[in-house]
């Protein structure tokens, strides 16, 4: 939801040369459920049509920042019932109000890439290609869902 996100299928390949960031949609209580992954130069909307498809459950509110604030978007997730809260550009004539105590609760995911980039492998992007990084990320996904499994 707040990094630049894009489409795994046509970039497996790729070498380390274009760097890759996840995007990542997270449940309630902020851990991850499913990656995208992009060249680091990717806009942040252009991940929104991968991210909003995934299969998991429509959500209740999309939190993400200011690379998300387009019109299309926005029509989108009205159409869809989905609660928008996204800061609008500092370059926008209207401004659009948005639901501040629940955009706090986008820290969540900052502080989950935060717990993610604890493994070096992830934090330096030393993977050569997109398969083995994501590969990488679902260990380190893994490893902090096991944090929930024992706590139950």
């Amino acid at each position: 939801m707040a990094h630049s996100g894009g489409s795994v299928a046509n970039r497996t390949e790729e070498p380390r040369s274009r760097q890759t960031v996840q995007e990542e949609p997270l449940d309630a209580l902020g851990r991850p459920l499913a990656f995208i992954l992009t060249g680091g130069e990717a806009a942040d909307c252009k991940a929104y049509d991968a991210l909003i498809s995934l299969p998991e459950r429509s959500p209740g509110a999309l939190l993400a920042d200011k690379g998300y604030d387009a019109e299309t978007i926005r029509a989108d997730l009205a159409e869809r019932k989905i609660e928008t809260v996204i800061p609008g550009t500092s370059n926008r004539r209207v401004k659009i109000e948005h639901d501040r105590a629940l955009y706090r609760q986008r820290n969540r995911i900052e502080r989950i890439f935060g717990h993610l980039k604890v493994n070096r492998a992830i934090a330096t992007r030393y993977d050569q290609l997109a398969n083995s990084f994501l590969g990488m990320v679902y260990l380190a996904t893994a490893r902090y869902w096991l944090k929930f499994v024992h706590a139950a």
